[in-house]
């Protein structure tokens, strides 16, 4: 796209009670993309697969053709103010950009562990003084592309420690849950011999793979299917990063992938929901080690 063209952009704040009302009438008035972003801080933590969920006040945002006239639905939301709980209506002019590129210029390289460092695709991992000085440095190019998955959060920076610290040489292994690949990548850089990779949305494949290939890793080394058709062969370390709901529901799913004396790393989890995800597992686990980071752990344990 040229770097000088222009877009409409429409803002209001609402309750979720109404904003089905509001989208459509944003719509009819030509929106390119409508969004949703959370007004009033309230966190949603468990989403389930296939669930869009939405927090109770709203900040919708809809972009717009820059020679779109937005009198007609200024009027529409202003006569419907108060029945639609609608406030602060704005409509700004602005300049179009490679959002992705843009925020890439905030992600910068970082260390897990001892020696495995993740360095953004747009990066030279030679001038990193860091890398540098590292003994025996493991560096990883990733840009997440739409998928979810930079080693920022948590509980993937929770994950990439473990494999540093235990590096998973010669295992077959499966990223279920994969997001942009991070952990997968990390597992075959640290000598895996396989790892399937497996996620609900098409999108985090996509992101895969194009990080397989910055890192030159061959397709048959991360396989990547949807869930339903994964393969249900047993491996040796299941790489778990979702959320507790998931992880409590798929538990059968979940143990069977591992073999017998294999591992499972479990996170994407708050510090208050360990009990519940240790005491299922419990039954075909043990060996459970908690590791804590802010308000999110990672658990390992062995399969019995």
């Amino acid at each position: 796209m040229s770097s000088n063209k222009t877009w409409l952009q429409l803002v209001c704040t609402a309750s979720k009670k109404h904003h089905e009302l509001i989208e459509t009438e944003m719509e009819s008035a030509g929106a390119l993309s409508i969004t949703w972003n959370d007004a009033k801080d309230d966190p949603v933590l468990e989403p389930l697969p296939g669930e869009t969920p939405l927090w109770d006040h709203l900040i919708i945002t809809a972009l717009f053709d820059a020679d779109t006239d937005l009198n007609p639905l200024n009027q529409k939301l202003t006569v419907n103010k108060t029945s639609w709980d609608i406030q602060n209506v704005e409509t700004e002019v602005i300049q179009d950009q490679d959002w992705e590129r843009v925020w890439m210029e905030d992600f910068h390289p970082m260390r897990f562990g001892d020696n495995l460092w993740i360095v953004p695709s747009n990066y030279d991992s030679s001038e990193v003084t860091d890398i540098q000085k590292a003994s025996n440095p493991t560096t990883i190019l990733l840009d997440p592309g739409l998928a979810f998955g930079t080693g920022t959060h948590p509980t993937t920076a929770l994950c990439l420690e473990w494999l540093d610290q235990n590096p998973p040489k010669d295992l077959t292994a499966i990223d279920f849950g994969c997001g942009s690949g991070i952990l997968a990548v990390a597992a075959i850089k640290l000598g895996a011999s396989e790892v399937v990779a497996t996620d609900i949305d098409p999108q985090a494949l996509i992101a895969t793979k194009e990080n397989m290939s910055r890192n030159q890793i061959s397709a048959e080394k991360i396989p990547c299917y949807l869930p339903e058709e994964m393969p249900e062969n047993a491996v040796d370390l299941v790489l778990a990063n979702i959320l507790c709901g998931p992880l409590l529901e798929l538990f059968p799913q979940l143990s069977a992938l591992v073999k017998r004396g294999g591992k499972i790393i479990i996170s994407g989890l708050l510090e208050t929901q360990k009990d519940d995800i240790i005491n299922t597992y419990s039954s075909k686990f043990a060996n459970f080690e908690v590791k804590q980071l802010g308000d999110w752990i990672r658990i390992s344990a062995t399969k019995v």
